[in-house]
Protein backbone atom coordinates (compact mmCIF):
# COMPACT_ATOMS: atom_id res chain seq x y z
CA UNK A 1 0.00 0.00 0.00
CA UNK A 2 1.06 3.59 -0.51
CA UNK A 3 0.22 7.13 0.51
CA UNK A 4 -0.79 8.90 -2.70
CA UNK A 5 -0.03 12.52 -3.58
CA UNK A 6 -3.03 14.81 -3.13
CA UNK A 7 -4.16 17.02 -6.02
CA UNK A 8 -4.77 20.56 -4.81
CA UNK A 9 -7.22 23.19 -5.99
CA UNK A 10 -6.13 24.46 -9.40
CA UNK A 11 -4.89 21.12 -10.71
CA UNK A 12 -6.67 20.16 -13.98
CA UNK A 13 -7.62 16.66 -12.70
CA UNK A 14 -9.96 18.32 -10.18
CA UNK A 15 -11.78 20.30 -12.88
CA UNK A 16 -12.76 17.44 -15.18
CA UNK A 17 -15.40 14.75 -15.04
CA UNK A 18 -13.96 11.38 -14.03
CA UNK A 19 -14.32 8.37 -16.33
CA UNK A 20 -16.39 5.27 -15.58
CA UNK A 21 -14.46 2.23 -14.44
CA UNK A 22 -14.80 -0.57 -16.98
CA UNK A 23 -14.09 -3.40 -14.53
CA UNK A 24 -14.65 -2.54 -10.85
CA UNK A 25 -13.08 -5.88 -9.84
CA UNK A 26 -9.80 -5.32 -11.74
CA UNK A 27 -6.59 -5.70 -9.67
CA UNK A 28 -5.55 -2.10 -10.40
CA UNK A 29 -8.86 -0.87 -8.93
CA UNK A 30 -8.33 -3.04 -5.85
CA UNK A 31 -4.85 -1.50 -5.42
CA UNK A 32 -6.18 2.03 -6.00
CA UNK A 33 -8.86 1.53 -3.34
CA UNK A 34 -6.35 0.23 -0.78
CA UNK A 35 -4.06 3.18 -1.45
CA UNK A 36 -6.96 5.67 -1.29
CA UNK A 37 -8.05 4.31 2.10
CA UNK A 38 -4.49 4.52 3.43
CA UNK A 39 -4.14 8.07 2.04
CA UNK A 40 -7.48 9.18 3.53
CA UNK A 41 -6.54 7.74 6.93
CA UNK A 42 -3.09 9.34 6.83
CA UNK A 43 -4.64 12.74 6.05
CA UNK A 44 -7.29 12.29 8.77
CA UNK A 45 -10.06 12.66 6.19
CA UNK A 46 -13.59 11.29 6.16
CA UNK A 47 -13.79 10.85 2.39
CA UNK A 48 -11.64 10.78 -0.73
CA UNK A 49 -12.39 10.63 -4.45
CA UNK A 50 -9.97 9.18 -6.99
CA UNK A 51 -9.47 12.52 -8.83
CA UNK A 52 -8.07 13.92 -5.57
CA UNK A 53 -5.15 11.50 -5.91
CA UNK A 54 -4.60 12.28 -9.62
CA UNK A 55 -6.68 9.33 -10.89
CA UNK A 56 -9.59 10.50 -13.10
CA UNK A 57 -11.86 7.51 -12.35
CA UNK A 58 -15.29 7.31 -10.70
CA UNK A 59 -14.19 5.82 -7.37
CA UNK A 60 -14.88 7.19 -3.86
CA UNK A 61 -14.16 6.03 -0.33
CA UNK A 62 -15.75 7.49 2.82
CA UNK A 63 -17.02 6.77 6.30
CA UNK A 64 -18.97 8.74 8.88
CA UNK A 65 -18.13 8.48 12.56
CA UNK A 66 -21.10 8.59 14.95
CA UNK A 67 -19.95 11.89 16.51
CA UNK A 68 -19.70 13.55 13.07
CA UNK A 69 -23.15 12.36 11.97
CA UNK A 70 -24.64 13.95 15.09
CA UNK A 71 -23.33 17.37 14.04
CA UNK A 72 -26.23 17.84 11.61
CA UNK A 73 -28.86 15.87 13.47
CA UNK A 74 -31.40 17.50 15.73
CA UNK A 75 -30.68 16.93 19.37
CA UNK A 76 -32.08 13.64 20.60
CA UNK A 77 -32.24 11.92 17.20
CA UNK A 78 -28.75 10.40 17.36
CA UNK A 79 -26.85 9.75 14.15
CA UNK A 80 -25.83 6.43 12.74
CA UNK A 81 -22.24 5.54 12.08
CA UNK A 82 -21.55 4.78 8.42
CA UNK A 83 -18.81 2.17 8.01
CA UNK A 84 -16.03 2.51 5.49
CA UNK A 85 -17.75 2.51 2.11
CA UNK A 86 -16.13 2.09 -1.29
CA UNK A 87 -18.18 2.93 -4.37
CA UNK A 88 -17.22 2.46 -8.00
CA UNK A 89 -19.25 4.25 -10.68
CA UNK A 90 -21.59 5.79 -8.09
CA UNK A 91 -24.79 7.68 -8.82
CA UNK A 92 -26.65 10.21 -6.70
CA UNK A 93 -30.30 11.26 -6.50
CA UNK A 94 -31.64 14.06 -4.26
CA UNK A 95 -34.74 12.90 -2.37
CA UNK A 96 -35.89 16.40 -1.46
CA UNK A 97 -35.48 19.97 -2.66
CA UNK A 98 -34.67 21.01 0.93
CA UNK A 99 -31.09 22.09 1.52
CA UNK A 100 -29.14 22.97 4.64
CA UNK A 101 -26.07 25.12 5.06
CA UNK A 102 -23.13 23.46 6.79
CA UNK A 103 -19.36 23.61 7.14
CA UNK A 104 -17.12 21.75 4.73
CA UNK A 105 -13.39 21.34 4.31
CA UNK A 106 -11.46 19.35 1.74
CA UNK A 107 -8.14 17.54 1.55
CA UNK A 108 -7.56 19.28 -1.80
CA UNK A 109 -8.00 22.72 -0.19
CA UNK A 110 -5.86 22.33 2.94
CA UNK A 111 -6.42 24.87 5.67
CA UNK A 112 -9.71 26.21 4.27
CA UNK A 113 -13.37 25.71 5.18
CA UNK A 114 -16.66 27.23 4.09
CA UNK A 115 -20.43 27.06 4.51
CA UNK A 116 -21.96 24.99 1.70
CA UNK A 117 -25.64 24.33 0.89
CA UNK A 118 -26.39 20.62 0.34
CA UNK A 119 -29.53 18.53 -0.10
CA UNK A 120 -30.69 17.19 3.25
CA UNK A 121 -31.65 13.73 1.93
CA UNK A 122 -30.15 11.75 -0.95
CA UNK A 123 -30.06 8.24 -2.36
CA UNK A 124 -26.81 6.88 -3.73
CA UNK A 125 -25.78 3.67 -5.42
CA UNK A 126 -22.77 2.03 -7.00
CA UNK A 127 -20.80 -1.18 -6.84
CA UNK A 128 -18.01 -2.34 -4.57
CA UNK A 129 -14.61 -3.42 -5.88
CA UNK A 130 -15.98 -6.96 -5.56
CA UNK A 131 -18.80 -6.08 -7.97
CA UNK A 132 -21.51 -6.12 -5.27
CA UNK A 133 -24.24 -3.47 -5.61
CA UNK A 134 -24.79 -0.88 -2.86
CA UNK A 135 -27.82 1.38 -2.56
CA UNK A 136 -28.43 3.60 0.47
CA UNK A 137 -30.33 6.65 1.58
CA UNK A 138 -28.49 9.31 3.55
CA UNK A 139 -29.28 12.42 5.54
CA UNK A 140 -27.41 14.84 7.77
CA UNK A 141 -23.61 14.75 7.68
CA UNK A 142 -23.72 11.41 5.81
CA UNK A 143 -25.59 13.10 2.93
CA UNK A 144 -23.15 16.03 3.01
CA UNK A 145 -20.09 13.74 2.77
CA UNK A 146 -21.59 11.78 -0.12
CA UNK A 147 -22.46 14.91 -2.10
CA UNK A 148 -19.01 16.41 -1.45
CA UNK A 149 -17.19 13.30 -2.69
CA UNK A 150 -19.49 12.82 -5.68
CA UNK A 151 -18.84 16.45 -6.69
CA UNK A 152 -15.17 15.55 -7.13
CA UNK A 153 -16.22 13.00 -9.75
CA UNK A 154 -17.88 15.74 -11.79
CA UNK A 155 -15.07 18.30 -11.50
CA UNK A 156 -16.51 20.46 -8.72
CA UNK A 157 -14.90 21.72 -5.50
CA UNK A 158 -17.02 22.94 -2.61
CA UNK A 159 -16.27 26.67 -3.12
CA UNK A 160 -18.13 26.38 -6.43
CA UNK A 161 -21.24 25.35 -4.46
CA UNK A 162 -20.99 28.10 -1.85
CA UNK A 163 -23.74 30.70 -1.92
CA UNK A 164 -21.65 33.23 0.04
CA UNK A 165 -17.88 33.26 -0.48
CA UNK A 166 -17.59 35.54 2.56
CA UNK A 167 -17.90 32.35 4.65
CA UNK A 168 -14.72 30.88 3.12
CA UNK A 169 -12.11 31.02 5.85
CA UNK A 170 -8.85 29.57 7.03
CA UNK A 171 -9.52 26.80 9.52
CA UNK A 172 -7.08 28.48 11.92
CA UNK A 173 -9.48 31.46 12.11
CA UNK A 174 -12.61 29.46 12.95
CA UNK A 175 -13.94 30.37 16.38
CA UNK A 176 -12.03 33.62 16.69
CA UNK A 177 -14.16 36.53 17.77
CA UNK A 178 -14.05 40.06 16.45
CA UNK A 179 -11.50 42.09 18.35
Amino acid sequence: MAILKMARMGHPVLRQAAKRVEDPTAPEIQRLVRDMIETMDDADGTGLAAPQVHVPLRVVVFYVARDRQNEEEEEGQGGLEVPLTVLVNPELEPLTEEQSLGPEACLSLPGLAGQVPRFTRVRYSGVTPLGEPIEREAEGFHARVVQHEFDHLDGFLYPQRMSDLATLTFTSEIGRGVE
